[in-house]
């Protein structure tokens, strides 16, 4: 069995998440408190009671889910004994990548906290509220070749690219409000549905190009060390250990695609994956794995009893 560990990306966020590792595990006790302190605010409080609108904030939000997937980890370390090197592979969706980084040991936890919740800010402050939206592309027909016929109807008046390239059946696309608007039309046209998205910014489009500025400038100072085992990168769909690359593709995540689909395919297939196994909240992206490469195993790490019964599997 080959293992690749999946951390989730912001939609997976949930009030409550997290409370059961902390309630078993000092060591993921410890994890939430190191992240609180990095960011001089009470972030688990949070997780454990909401209230739910300020838990989706997005700066609030990426520190918090990072902090579960990582608290997560640490419990699979310390109290069974499954070292992150056991698995083949690390990948994270958008925000995700950086929880990936710091459970392999790239990142500290504490910088990757700080970070997070800089990226969020910086996301909410590149576009005003109201000017920039998403929307998801779903159903049978929905494929990138469709999305990317939508995106470019709506680049006739603004902005419009593919955002999110999930998997076959779920693509999102990201861009000015007209430019979407427009993209939803055509994609209703290509035989697809289409869902506005309650964003708060258009995540990983040209839009964001001043967040990218500012990750650049924090990202130039972070120590960022090879991981314990390859990420699989976002913009490149491949594996990627050296720390240069990493800190580059980091700052180019923030405008670009996230290239989902193209990265579970490459595990699966030349990176030999028989086992995904979800850490952290909730199980979107194990809904995916099971759709992109339904001969692998695929399933979620979120309490102390599916931690302990993946590492008695391993």
């Amino acid at each position: 069995m080959t293992l690749a560990l999946l951390f989730p990306g912001q939609g997976s966020q949930s009030v409550g998440m997290g409370s059961s590792l902390a309630e078993a595990f000092q060591s993921a006790r410890d994890v939430f408190a190191e992240v609180d302190d990095a960011l001089g605010q009470k972030l688990f409080d949070l997780m454990r009671d909401g209230p739910e609108d300020q838990l989706t904030l997005t700066e609030n939000a990426q520190p918090a889910l990072m902090a579960v997937s990582v608290a997560a980890a640490r419990v699979l370390k310390v109290e069974f004994g499954v070292d992150v090197t056991r698995a083949a592979f690390v990948a994270g969706h958008s925000l995700g990548e950086y929880s990936a980084l710091a459970a392999a040991g790239s990142i500290s936890l504490a910088d990757t906290a700080r970070l997070l919740k800089l990226r969020g800010q910086a996301m909410q402050r590149a576009v005003p509220v109201g000017k920039g939206a998403m929307a998801s592309l779903i159903g049978p027909k929905t494929d990138l070749a469709l999305a990317e016929a939508a995106a470019k109807a709506g680049s006739e008046v603004g902005v419009c690219v593919v955002a999110n390239d999930n998997n076959n059946g779920n693509v999102v696309i990201s861009g000015d409000k007209a430019a979407v608007d427009r993209a939803i039309e055509k994609a209703k046209e290509l035989g697809a549905r289409a869902i506005p998205l309650n964003v708060s910014a258009p995540f990983h489009c040209p839009l964001m190009q001043p967040a990218a500025d500012e990750m650049a400038t924090a990202l130039a100072s972070a120590t960022i060390l090879a991981p314990a085992a390859p990420v699989v990168a976002n913009v490149t769909a491949r594996p990627e250990t050296d720390p240069e690359v990493i800190r580059r593709l980091l700052v180019e995540q923030v405008t670009g695609r996230v290239r989902w689909r193209e990265s579970m395919e490459w595990m699966a297939g030349e990176g030999g994956v028989t086992r995904f196994a979800e850490i952290g909240s909730g199980k979107v992206l194990t809904g995916m794995a099971k759709r992109i490469a339904p001969d692998a195993e695929s399933l979620a790490l979120n309490t102390p009893e599916e931690l302990e019964a993946c590492a008695k599997s391993l």
